[in-house]
């Protein structure tokens, strides 16, 4: 017959602070990793909103040349064609591209007459212009743009020397 080996009252107290201390470590354990889950779900949902959010903006770099031919075409169109209902039914168009663009998050990078910005401009050329301050951008040779507050194409401007 087996000899029965009897457990004193410490014993049992020694083991169940030992079994207690080790649920405390394991319940520690394991609310550090469920946190760290949850806070990695949140990352994750956050990274893959910002990669939704510019999803498109391959599409929108192949539209703003469009848009560039449509305001070079109306700054060139000459006055005594600017009434005519066929052009403005044109010019509508272009409109609509802005609108269009606007409702996406893009938005003009203003650069005409302001300091230039690394940032948001390219300098093209630098010009010779009494009166005007060093570093403003005097003239755009082609507009910048921004989606969702990021630069997807800086502005190509002119400035003074």
């Amino acid at each position: 017959m087996a000899e029965e080996k009897e457990i004193t009252l410490e014993e049992l107290k020694k083991k169940l602070e030992e079994c207690q201390k080790l649920k405390d470590e394991y319940l520690a354990g394991w609310q550090r990793e469920r946190a760290d889950l949850l806070n990695y779900k949140k990352e994750e949902l956050a990274r893959i909103g910002e990669v939704i959010k510019y999803a498109d903006v391959g599409l929108i770099l192949k539209i703003l040349p469009i848009l560039d031919n449509f305001e070079i075409a109306e700054k060139k169109l000459p006055e005594n064609l600017k009434a005519d209902v066929n052009v403005k039914g044109i010019l509508q168009i272009k409109t609509q591209l802005q609108d269009f663009l606007k409702s996406q998050g893009v938005e003009e990078i203003k650069s005409l007459g302001e300091k230039f910005d690394p940032n948001f401009q390219e300098i093209v050329e630098t010009v010779e212009k009494p009166g005007v301050d060093s570093g403003i951008a005097i003239e755009e040779i082609q507009k910048g743009y921004k989606m969702h507050n990021k630069v997807i194409r800086p502005a190509k401007v002119k400035i003074s020397k």
